[in-house]
């Protein structure tokens, strides 16, 4: 289970951010996250309330967008969404294609309070 060392890695990026606001907490984290990541953004969201004890992000909520895996056909052209272990075009069904989005973790956004 390597997302306890992912979400431990986020809550000390999550620390900076609020330190550089001078926040006294952090209320809302939102995260994007595709499925060829290759992180399990459920096994993530058990890591969180572990990783954030004792910091400023204790009692923020972790927000995961799930987003789709997205490829761009090299044949006609179209962006469409495909299924992780299929990557073909959903438009002519060529799998000459190039991954667009599905592979990221993105730290969106991260909400923070400035007073008590």
């Amino acid at each position: 289970m390597h997302e306890l060392s992912v979400c431990q890695a986020l809550i000390i990026q999550v620390q900076e951010i609020a330190k550089q606001h001078d926040a006294l907490a952090v209320k809302l984290i939102k995260l994007q996250i595709g499925p060829l990541s290759g992180v399990e953004a459920s096994l993530l969201e058990n890591a969180f309330p572990l990783a954030s004890a004792g910091t400023v992000a204790e009692n923020a909520v972790l927000y995961i967008d799930r987003l789709p895996v997205r490829v761009r056909c090299q044949q006609c052209g179209a962006e469409t969404e495909a299924a992780a272990n299929r990557l073909i075009c959903g438009q002519c069904g060529d799998y000459h294609t190039q991954l667009i989005s599905g592979d990221e973790m993105l730290l969106a956004s991260v909400e923070l309070t400035k007073e008590s």
